[in-house]
């Protein structure tokens, strides 16, 4: 019973659901970096391990969360020049992630963890700073009003 992990994953599951339930969408974007970055590490440490087919999923996992949460949930007309940079730079991501798929190369996925790692300090210093509404583009255009 103790040594399954099964549960394990479940009650993680469980928590992910909750938070993303009673999360503003601020916190949902912070959240999706953080999937990301995770799904990143994981795909970094297949590779060590020569697990190609579980470092296969977990870049998939990743480009997944950056092209179906993050690039899809831009506002480029709310979000002017800012959407469009972060557009330029999700797909910039997804494609070092293909290569790092292709090469097994983790330096690349080290590459999309740092930028990742960026964008999500830089929102949660938004997030303190900005009050919990709209979606993400309209609080970065109030917090450059600001």
């Amino acid at each position: 019973m103790f040594g399954s992990s099964r549960g394990v994953n479940e009650y993680s599951r469980v928590g992910v659901e909750t938070g993303v339930v009673s999360a503003d969408p601020h916190k949902l974007v912070v959240m999706l970096y953080e999937g990301a970055m995770t799904a990143c590490h994981t795909a970094v440490m297949h590779i060590d391990s020569k697990d190609f087919e579980r470092k296969g999923a977990m870049i998939s996992k990743a480009i997944m969360i950056i092209e179906s949460g993050l690039r899809l949930s831009l506002d480029k007309k709310a979000g002017g020049e800012i959407a469009t940079s972060l557009d330029a730079l999700y797909g910039y991501m997804s494609d070092r992630l293909y290569m790092a798929n292709i090469k097994n190369d983790s330096s690349l996925i080290q590459e999309v963890i740092r930028l990742l790692g960026d964008l999500k300090s830089a929102w949660e210093t938004i997030g303190t700073q900005v009050a919990p509404e709209g979606n993400q583009f309209q609080r970065v255009q109030n917090y450059a009003k600001a």
